[in-house]
């Protein structure tokens, strides 16, 4: 049966399937208030949350600590660099095994995962050979 959604719900989903990539949940508020859509910052916060714990939002944590939320793909592979911020994404996934192993081994429905390698991207590391 599908899930009933609420406004704020729906808005949120709208917006970040509109932007295509992560968003953090300022990004997010700010994307709304230009679309004049009048969703207050702590509603966004709490919309984002009860997504992400229904299995229909992502999140990754930035090197900066900062949480961005995205709409659930399969699955998120990253190599970040520690210095830049930048992050690559990595297209196969080197742990789907795993994954249906924990899934029936634990009787665990796993919504998604993320694994990300944290290092210097190639021009940072030539700013530190310098």
């Amino acid at each position: 049966m599908p899930r009933r959604r609420t406004r704020s719900q729906i808005i949120i989903l709208d917006a970040l399937k509109a932007s295509g990539r992560s968003l953090s949940a300022q990004e997010l508020f700010l994307e709304l208030r230009q679309r004049q859509t009048p969703l207050g910052l702590a509603t966004v916060y709490r919309t984002l949350d009860h997504l992400r714990i229904n299995g229909e939002v992502q999140t990754r944590s930035l090197p900066s600590g900062e949480l961005v939320y995205s709409l659930v793909q399969q699955d998120q592979h990253y190599l970040t660099c520690l210095q830049c911020g930048t992050s690559v994404k990595i297209d196969r996934c080197p742990v789907q095994h795993l994954e249906t192993e924990l899934q029936e081994s634990y009787q665990f429905e796993i919504f998604y995962h993320t694994l990300e390698f944290f290092g210097l991207c190639a021009n940072c590391q030539m700013l530190a050979q310098r």
